[in-house]
């Protein structure tokens, strides 16, 4: 299936990235911007690109990295306090603007594809739209709505990372971070100290 063109137009947006964040393994704290394979909702199912993402605050990333769907069916929502020493944050500023496809509102309508692709917690649909974006466009990435926060998020193709993005260097420790008490508030989190 062939992007609509008209369509592509109407959803591009040209967009300077500056105090969007990252939460990515302590392991890798010297290399923030650090890319690899994996299945998440953007990357590819052919593994032919990496991608990176980011949130819009630190409240949406943990929730994306962190958080995801693991308190779905319980009313526990505890997490160790040391996990979150498990991870580290980057803040990411762009060197110029990034050239991305609009899925925020009614993007996926307009292009005929499933609203599973942005929205969904099955992500198959979302890998499989990518895919085509990546092959038939030269999209830097694409914007999007956390599914869990409803903030802005972005999905960087590997294509545009070295050469429009910088973050400090290492990574700050998640745990050292003045708001992450207040985000694990807002989440409704209670965190165990390990015995």
């Amino acid at each position: 299936m062939r992007l609509d063109p008209a369509v592509v137009q109407k959803l591009t947006v040209r967009m300077g990235v500056d105090g969007y964040v990252r939460i990515l393994p302590r392991t890798h704290a010297a290399t923030p911007l650090g890319l690899g394979l994996g299945k998440s909702r953007f990357s590819s199912p052919q593994d032919k690109y990496r991608i990176l993402y980011l949130a819009q605050d630190v409240k949406t990333a943990v929730a994306e990295t962190i958080v995801r769907d693991r308190f779905e069916g319980t009313s526990d929502r505890y997490l160790l306090r040391e996990e979150f020493d498990r991870y580290s944050i980057a803040s990411v500023r762009g060197n110029r603007p990034l050239f991305l496809l609009d899925l925020r509102y009614e993007g996926a309508n307009l292009l005929g594809i499933s609203t599973d692709a942005v929205r969904a917690k099955a992500q198959s649909a979302g890998r499989r739209f990518s895919q085509r974006l990546y092959d038939q466009t030269d999209f830097d990435g694409i914007i999007y709505m956390s599914r869990i926060t409803n903030k802005q998020c972005l999905a960087i193709y590997d294509r545009a990372v070295e050469t429009a993005l910088e973050a400090d260097s290492p990574a700050m420790n998640l745990a050292q971070v003045q708001s992450l008490t207040s985000v694990i508030e807002e989440l409704q989190i209670v965190t165990l100290n390990f015995q």
